[in-house]
């Protein structure tokens, strides 16, 4: 009887333990001088409800949503859900700010690009260092572990984030972005990691640089190419040229990319920059598991199957804090 009753108690205390690591999913709203923002909480719980845990804030691209960074809506009929199974595997709190409306009525951030037509005009940076003020008082967030990654025109706003937020952050990641070629902003001067994600043959931000955008996308400014973007933050840390580079096993026949990892700065405890470039890639993540539907592969171009985008940047940035 009393071993019956311990078993009973001990399943209950399972199932209390399963409920309070339920993950929470909420859209919330937050004040600005410019208007009211939007923004969504993935938490997936912590073994330890009172312990501080990291954050990362993934910023979408242009036209994109919040809720499909995190995996709850579709985008192009693609639903990515790298970042949320990785959220609820290591205890990660996500936070995924919506962006304010352009000139072409998309959702946009308003980040350095300053020949960027249709980029928001809003006091983004002040709405991020919001967020972080909130994650911290009432999420529970770690300060000294808080991470941006941007995809696309949320990646471009990650440097700038990298630029006048740095003191605030851990590390960057961007996907899919150039620093501009024409800038509003300041240059990079307080040394931060950043990872970086580029596709040698993406369509919308070119590696070699140039015009942003494509015959379905107009007044996106201009870029640098992906290496001047690595160049410029290697020179803001301080790192050398020279960089360790291993080339990932490749994994699927049928995958006509492949992917290289570049890495300056010896201590990853310190500071350091990743350049993981995708030869033949496009415009997207790269996904060991996931497949992006055929009108999006024409859009955006292949996606690399060897590597997943969550779980590289996650690597990169646990080992980071500020």
């Amino acid at each position: 009887m009393a071993a019956g009753i311990r078993t009973v108690a001990a399943w209950l205390a399972l199932c209390a333990a399963g409920a309070a690591h339920a993950t929470d999913y909420a859209a919330r709203t937050l004040a600005r001088p410019d208007g009211e923002r939007r923004y969504l909480v993935l938490d997936p719980g912590a073994p330890d409800p009172q312990a501080r845990r990291p954050v990362v804030i993934l910023l979408h691209g242009h036209g994109e949503s919040a809720a499909a960074v995190l995996g709850r809506e579709s985008f192009g009929g693609y639903t990515p859900r790298d970042w949320a199974k990785l959220a609820e595997r290591e205890h990660l709190l996500l936070i995924a700010p919506e962006g304010a409306k352009g000139s072409d009525g998309k959702v946009a951030w308003n980040d350095c690009r300053a020949d960027a037509t249709t980029n928001a005009t809003t006091d983004d940076v002040g709405f991020i260092g919001a967020l972080i003020d909130k994650a911290v008082a009432e999420l529970k967030a770690d300060p000294r572990r808080v991470y941006v990654f941007g995809f696309s025109n949320g990646g471009g706003m990650a440097y700038r984030l990298g630029i006048e937020l740095a003191p605030r952050l851990a590390a960057i990641g961007v996907q899919s972005a150039l620093m501009p070629a024409r800038s509003r902003c300041a240059a990079p001067a307080r040394p931060v990691s950043v990872f970086i994600l580029h596709g040698t043959a993406d369509p919308i931000a070119p590696y070699a640089g140039g015009e942003v955008g494509n015959w379905l996308t107009r007044g996106r400014g201009s870029g640098l190419g992906a290496e001047a973007t690595v160049a410029a933050w290697r020179k803001v840390d301080g790192l050398a040229d020279a960089a360790d580079a291993v080339r990932f096993p490749h994994l699927r026949a049928d995958d006509p990319t492949t992917a290289t990892r570049m890495l300056w700065g010896g201590d990853a405890a310190g500071v350091q920059v990743e350049f993981l470039r995708i030869d033949g890639g496009g415009h997207v993540n790269a996904s060991k598991d996931e497949e992006l539907p055929w009108l999006l592969k024409k859009i955006l171009g292949p996606m690399n199957h060897d590597v997943d985008t969550a779980d590289e940047a996650w690597r990169f940035f646990r080992t980071k804090s500020r």
